[in-house]
């Protein structure tokens, strides 16, 4: 099960953040952002400092972390211990796809100024920490239909 997906810049801001399951904190929503914030900045630097010779997998806390870099972009998924690392590398590349093909050549400034399409495709993507479609060409139907509703 994925417990968050990160998409963090080489600079360590966070372009994205989706959390399926929260971090552990005493209760208060103001402590849970910021352990959040605490979380995502300590693989931050677990991911750049990283050299590139060893693999992208990491076990962090009580689960694993699996990211990839495109151009200057960290695509990070936290994921539960046994699960396969392989099919999450191919998910954060199906996301890098849908992305690409909607933004027609994806890059840092299309995530800022059109978030909301971002989540609204991660949303068509995942649900509830588990990948729902894995077909391209379904989830951007979808989204494109939404667009429509709109």
């Amino acid at each position: 099960m994925i417990r968050f997906f990160l998409l963090q810049n080489r600079q360590g801001k966070t372009r994205l953040s989706k959390w399926y399951i929260p971090p552990p904190s005493s209760g208060d929503t103001s402590s849970s952002e910021s352990e959040k914030v605490r979380i995502e900045a300590e693989v931050h630097r677990m991911v750049t400092a990283r050299d590139k010779k060893y693999t992208n997998f990491i076990e962090y806390n009580n689960y694993k972390l699996i990211y990839r870099r495109y151009a200057g972009l960290f695509f990070t998924i936290a994921v539960d211990v046994q699960d396969n690392e392989l099919s999450y590398l191919e998910t954060i590349h199906l996301f890098v796809e849908l992305l690409d093909s909607y933004f027609s050549n994806v890059c840092e400034l299309d995530i800022v100024f059109n978030f909301n399409k971002v989540y609204s495709i991660l949303d068509e993507f995942m649900l509830a920490g588990e990948i729902e479609e894995t077909s391209k060409r379904e989830i951007l139907d979808r989204v494109k239909f939404l667009e429509k509703m709109e």
